[in-house]
């Protein structure tokens, strides 16, 4: 059963009824029709609902925001800040997905050949609970602009935001049943993707979950992206400004409560400057408010669920025992709420759990190497390749290291983020495909090659 449950104090704030399949029936029904109608319309007259979905947002975006963190915890600045980057995602397709979807002509001599874009059909969305909001607008802005539908299946302890998703994007303008939230449980998921109305399928999640869905969607041939989880390397060469860098390492980890896929978890760091970058980040990170995500004042909320909180006291465990150095944190918060305060471990060599697996809250891992080859082949040492971020001085060094890094994306001198104009995505078991600017609206639309031969005279 779907819960919303407010991690700060523990307190069950609402219970959900499953859609029943009757429900789920009627939802995939009128989805395939809304769809058939949509894709009818010109690209320029769909592309004025995001900047309606964009403009609803930012009018309400207090209540949204409030929303967000009392379902899954995070400070209240962070939630405003997710409502604004959505709004910012959709305004960017509303301005340019026309030019991203216009038709592409072939130079023949012997005929008009022209590729043009056409989409796919109603799209299942797969989404998770850390980035509520930002996770499905992220999906359904392009996935609109290029003529798709949308069914959500989001994560089960944010069901008042999935509701409130759907509702949004309806007082927006959207027609009946284009866009639609099912509150069922992750196992009917599978029937979902098998059926004949669902074209394709997006997840964001585990790479556990993503690899069950991609199986699913591979027996039935559909279409389908993953992004998945990471284990950030974040690479601090000798020459690097440890002041900025530092900085950016605290807020990169801790932001989100460390709940993010492309938080920087393993600090990797060059042994000559090691002692003093890490002195920086235990001392600001330290400074980190922790308390009621409610209060502007902090930074630090709650981890969303109480299981996600043991296992990274787990991992913080099994880190310590192996020789890991704690020097900050390091125990769960006690009192009510999934608290756990942000956690410095030096020391951490490859064999341990916070180097190995990737840890999904507010701790920060740090081992030390001899140099640019060995802080490469650290970086590389992980089962992922979503992000990953390199300091240093010398961007002649930097140019040369960044092809040898197993990333979907590498950021110099600054902190790995999603970007509307810019492809997210990963390699390994970070997931494949990819979402945002230009490559990620054509994901889902078919490349359609049109050959127009010359007249024949009959």
């Amino acid at each position: 059963m779907p819960l919303s449950v407010n991690p700060a104090t523990q307190a069950l704030v609402e219970k959900y009824d499953e859609h029943t399949a009757e429900e789920v029936e009627a939802v995939l029904t009128a989805a395939a029709a809304a769809q058939r109608a949509w894709r009818a319309t010109p690209v320029e007259r769909r592309l004025p609902l995001l900047s309606a979905i964009a403009r609803g947002l930012r009018a309400d975006e207090d209540r949204f925001a409030r929303l967000i963190t009392r379902e899954m915890g995070k400070p209240l600045a962070e939630a405003r800040a997710e409502i604004e980057k959505s709004a910012w995602t959709l305004d960017h397709y509303a301005e340019h997905a026309e030019r991203y979807l216009a038709p592409r002509p072939v130079a023949s001599a012997a005929s008009e050949s022209t590729v043009v874009f056409e989409p796919l059909g109603v799209l299942l969305a797969v989404m998770p609970w850390n980035y509520p909001f930002w996770q499905f607008f992220r999906f359904l802005a392009p996935a609109l602009a290029a003529g798709n539908g949308a069914v959500l299946k989001h994560a089960s302890n944010v069901p008042a935001c999935a509701l409130l998703l759907e509702e949004i994007v309806r007082e927006a303008g959207a027609p009946a049943g284009l866009c639609t939230s099912l509150l069922v449980e992750p196992g009917a998921v599978a029937a979902l993707i098998a059926d004949d109305r669902i074209a394709g399928v997006t997840v964001t999640g585990s790479t556990q979950v993503g690899a069950i869905v991609a199986g699913q969607a591979g027996t039935h041939l559909k279409k389908h992206v993953l992004e998945l989880g990471g284990s950030d390397p974040f690479v601090v060469l000798a020459d690097a400004d440890l002041d900025e860098a530092s900085t950016v390492a605290v807020r990169s980890r801790f932001n989100t409560c460390g709940q993010s896929c492309v938080n920087a978890k393993r600090l990797i760091v060059d042994e000559r400057v090691a002692d003093t970058f890490v002195d920086l980040v235990v001392r600001k990170a330290g400074a980190l408010v922790v308390g009621d995500p409610l209060d502007e004042a902090t930074e630090i909320g709650p981890l969303a669920r109480g299981d996600l909180r043991d296992t990274l006291h787990d991992q913080v465990r099994r880190t310590v025992e192996a020789g890991g150095v704690l020097r900050l944190g390091g125990r769960p918060v006690e009192g009510p709420g999934f608290y756990y305060p942000p956690t410095v471990i030096d020391h951490v060599s490859p064999d341990m759990a916070a180097f190995t697996e990737e840890t999904f809250g507010p701790v920060a891992g740090v081992s030390r190497v001899r140099g640019a080859q060995e802080a490469v082949e650290l970086a590389n040492r992980t089962a992922f390749g979503l992000g990953a971020a390199l300091w240093t001085a010398d961007l002649d060094e930097a140019r040369r290291l960044v092809p040898l890094i197993d990333a979907g994306a590498v950021f110099v001198n600054g902190q790995v983020a999603s970007d509307p104009r810019l492809p997210f995505g990963g390699v390994k078991k970070s997931g494949y495909g990819r979402e945002l600017g230009e490559y990620g609206i054509k994901e889902f639309v078919n490349v359609k090659t049109v050959w127009i031969g010359p007249a024949v005279a009959s």
